[in-house]
């Protein structure tokens, strides 16, 4: 199973391809992440995002994409931009016709580390733990992606393979 993971953002959107090896997560295919200009308006941050997206899709064939929930920013306004990114990310799935799987940040912690409040380097240092890497993902959004990845690919493990 092949799951792309992604961490929204409109500035800096993290993203991680990992494919599961006989019912373990296995392998990173790719990760990365997708900017774009602050300066750019915002209609033309979310074309991009959705074309990175979409490429990712038609590059790597996941059979899932898996997504991090918002959370609730103190600014409206940052919870508000990071739902449109959100927004961009499911349509390119559903074009795609592939399933998402939504996961708290909390979920995602607790998945890679086991505890919902364990720290940023915490989660990444699993991440290559995990995955047998030589070096954590970088940047973190990157290793975020993954971590998204590899929650799905776990909770998988506990549910009906998806068909290819």
């Amino acid at each position: 199973m092949r799951v792309l993971g992604v961490d929204p953002g409109t500035a800096v959107l993290g993203y991680g391809v990992v494919e599961s090896a006989d019912g373990r997560p296995g392998r990173l295919l790719e990760c990365g992440v997708l900017r774009t200009r602050a300066e750019d308006p915002l209609p033309r941050r979310l074309r991009m995002l959705h074309d990175g997206i979409a490429e990712l899709i038609v590059r790597h064939r996941p059979d899932a994409v898996a997504v991090e929930t918002a959370f609730h920013a103190r600014n409206a306004r940052t919870t508000m931009v990071l739902s449109y990114a959100r927004g961009v990310i499911l349509l390119a799935a559903e074009q795609a016709e592939l399933p998402v799987r939504e996961y708290a940040p909390a979920e995602v912690k607790k998945a890679i580390v086991g505890r919902g409040a364990a720290l940023k380097p915490q989660v990444a240092q699993m991440v290559r733990q995990l995955l047998r890497l030589a070096s954590e993902p970088r940047p973190a959004d990157a290793s975020d992606g993954v971590a998204i990845a590899l929650t799905d690919l776990l909770v998988a493990s506990r549910r009906r393979p998806v068909p290819r």
